[in-house]
């Protein structure tokens, strides 16, 4: 079984959010090693829906039962994003992979996150 999330954000939003508190309001959302592997607006717009996606697609949301910081983004050797859960949380809702596709055009960023189901 599985399900799938998705998450549009206006790349403007996280321009605002830096020109208002910098790296801090990165880390927000962001590990460090996120940090340094976006390196442009649309990347963090692209990094933020994605957790976002991630939440909607294990029915939960962003809040008490998973965080930003609970979802990590990293690329593989091509550059393609590969999405995260600790192990603590992969237990938790019980999943057996994450895939993740990122894109943005026209101001926009938007991802989609399927999480497939341990039987």
């Amino acid at each position: 079984m599985f399900d799938v999330g998705v998450d549009i954000v206006k790349i403007q939003r996280i321009e605002s959010l830096l020109a208002k508190f910098g790296e801090k309001g990165l880390q927000k959302f962001l590990n460090y090693s996120e940090i340094q592997i976006a390196k442009n607006p649309q990347s963090l717009a692209g990094f933020w829906a994605a957790k976002e996606a991630c939440a909607k697609a294990l029915k939960c949301g962003i809040g008490k039962e998973l965080g930003f910081h609970d979802i990590w983004i990293s690329k593989n050797q091509k550059g393609a994003p590969l999405l995260h859960l600790s192990n603590e949380k992969m237990e938790y809702f019980n999943l057996h992979s994450l895939s993740l596709s990122l894109s943005h055009d026209g101001g926009f960023a938007i991802a989609v996150v399927a999480v497939s189901f341990k039987n």
